[in-house]
């Protein structure tokens, strides 16, 4: 029952995503919009992580099995496809490598970004215990 709770509340964020691709006229996709809902709603509080977690990751293991039906149309596209196979496949591996670079970097940055915090953290309470040494002395 818990599972059919959260895949409702995950239907329902997609939904409400449909309906604001529907009345905002941006050539925005409906999943965008669910799925800044969704960060919004979890970043907020308002949804916990609890009331959708497992469901979420049960949908994140399937996800493989999602990419069958798109993969069996590009062999029905072939004869199309095959006039255009090269620089397909050629802005396939330049953006992949792309992604790939942004994605190491946008990492590394939130990496120094918080290891650069928890450094000050510590050393604020470092302060506060020498502080406290210095007034019990």
């Amino acid at each position: 029952m818990k599972y059919l709770r959260q895949f409702m509340v995950i239907m329902m964020i997609s939904f409400i995503g449909e309906l604001l691709h529907y009345f905002i006229p941006l050539p925005v996709p409906a999943s965008i919009y669910g799925l800044v809902l969704m960060l919004v709603l979890l970043e907020t509080g308002m949804l916990s992580l609890e009331n959708v977690k497992e469901t979420g990751l049960f949908l994140v293991a399937v996800m493989p099995v999602m990419f069958i039906p798109p993969a069996v149309g590009l062999l029905d596209s072939w004869k199309d496809l095959k006039a255009i196979l090269v620089p397909v496949a050629l802005i396939i591996v330049v953006i992949t490598f792309f992604v790939m670079a942004v994605s190491g970097h946008v990492a590394q940055f939130i990496i120094r970004h918080r290891k650069n915090e928890n450094e000050e953290e510590q050393e604020e309470e470092a302060m506060e215990i020498i502080k406290e040494r210095r007034s019990n002395e």
